[in-house]
């Protein structure tokens, strides 16, 4: 049977329309550059800074879209998943983000036990993960990836700032040589806490402090009543912690009912870094402890960055509050946006005008051209990744942690000592009540 004109010119007009839409679509595509964008928004880790991370990586797409995007030309569309806390979900959700959505970069990630299954992943199917936040050295250390990349600091580095500033301040502010100075060792037993313990371990041998106890738990542990006990077994002058928030919180409140004495507490960022939260439990109990993490940016003084830094984090700081009505402006927030806002400003444009476009290849090489000296980003260090064919390619080989104190209501910075805002209380005062 002949097909009829009315037919002919419906079928013709939905061709068009089919053209007309997918033509569109490939323009709306063209026009923006779509990034996969993985934190924990639910589970244990999204107070213990995913969430702060998140907020942070927005702020700063918000930003460069804002001034018409990438380059001036090209806006980001995020994808944004959550991840649960669960490494399974966060692997399911990079592969739909890859095979469904179609995305070429996953930028995120909060938590070390998913970054290191996920930079396998990543790299076997030669995508860009842009690591924000999670900071196991495993990620990297001897696996010569080519498309991941961190320009986050480093779980070695803690243990180097932890033993560091113990070597440099023992006699004069304990009254003791470091090789007399005992040191207990407590972490969550996922990749972030195996990580911090195992430097801390490796660096205070290195000054020669004592290690005298080293133990992991779950970080979903219901108690921790006998590692509670092995420390007061110990007798250790400083516990170093590397914890999460609900582990922290449980630990803490234990310590105190049992009578923990101790000198001093490191943590290790994460769960340490939630101050707000840390202290609507525990009040002025958590004075006076120290913590090892990257710097929060308005802590730093302007006047030692690049010109505009200062403006940048002002803006970073503003913003964040506004969306989350919160005084405090933890650490994840600047690393969530730092982190980005390097892609963004300093690896995208790279790889769009010198090779081309937003492939991975393209990014890869971008990201290898980076060079950021000292002072070039809110959190004061600058930005170089080790090459491939080193033993940690494609981590950034310019950052640098901080020591930081809670001094009351507020944060200062004490070790480095050429940047510190205040002299360290070491050890804890009298009126602490776990004062040795």
């Amino acid at each position: 049977m002949p097909t009829s004109r009315r037919t002919l010119l419906k079928t013709s007009a939905a061709a068009a329309a089919a053209f007309s839409f997918d033509w569109t679509r490939a323009q709306t595509q063209a026009e923006t550059v779509r990034i996969g964008v993985i934190y924990d928004l639910t589970g244990p880790f999204a107070a213990g800074g995913s969430v702060a991370s998140s907020i942070g990586t927005q702020i700063a797409i918000d930003l460069v879209n804002e001034k018409g995007g990438i380059g001036g030309k090209y806006k980001i569309a995020p994808v944004n998943v959550d991840s649960q806390s669960k490494p399974d979900v966060a692997i399911n959700e990079a592969n739909r983000l890859i095979d469904q959505e179609k995305v070429d970069i996953l930028n995120g990630v909060f938590a070390s036990s998913h970054a290191v299954p996920l930079a396998a992943k990543v790299e076997q199917q030669k995508r860009i993960l842009w690591i924000t936040t999670a900071v196991s050295t495993a990620v990297f250390k001897d696996k010569n990836l080519q498309y991941v990349f961190r320009a986050q600091i480093h779980s070695d580095q803690y243990g180097q700032a932890f033993a560091s500033f113990i070597n440099e301040h023992a006699k004069a502010k304990l009254g003791m040589e470091p090789k007399d100075v005992k040191v207990a060792l407590i972490h969550e037993d996922g990749p972030y806490g195996v990580g911090v313990a195992a430097a801390d371990e490796a660096f205070a041998k290195e000054v020669g402090l004592q290690v005298a106890l080293k133990e992991g738990y779950s970080a979903s542990a219901p108690d921790l009543s006998v590692l509670v006990t092995k420390l007061k077994r110990a007798k250790a002058d400083v516990i170093s912690h590397a914890g999460y928030n609900p582990d922290i919180t449980l630990f803490l409140r234990q310590a105190r009912e049992s009578g923990l004495k101790f000198k001093m507490l490191f943590g290790a960022g994460a769960g340490y870094s939630q101050l707000d939260k840390l202290r609507a439990t525990f009040g002025a109990d958590i004075d006076n402890f120290c913590n090892i993490d990257p710097v929060p940016a308005q802590l730093l003084d302007p006047a030692k960055l690049a010109p505009g830094i200062g403006d940048l984090t002002k803006t970073m700081v503003a913003r964040y509050r506004e969306k989350t009505n919160a005084t405090e402006v933890p650490p994840h927030c600047s690393m969530g946006f730092n982190q980005t806002w390097i892609l963004l400003n300093n690896v995208l444009p790279v790889a769009k005008e010198k090779y081309g476009g937003f492939d991975p290849e393209a990014i890869r090489k971008a990201a290898l051209d980076v060079d950021i000296p000292a002072g070039g980003t809110i959190q004061g260090y600058g930005v170089k990744f080790y090459p491939p064919g080193t033993p940690l390619s494609g981590q950034n080989e310019r950052s640098t942690p901080v020591v930081m104190q809670n001094a009351g209501e507020r944060i200062t910075v004490v070790w480095p000592t050429n940047i510190r805002t205040q002299d360290p209380v070491f050890p804890l005062p009298k009126g602490s009540v776990y004062a040795a």
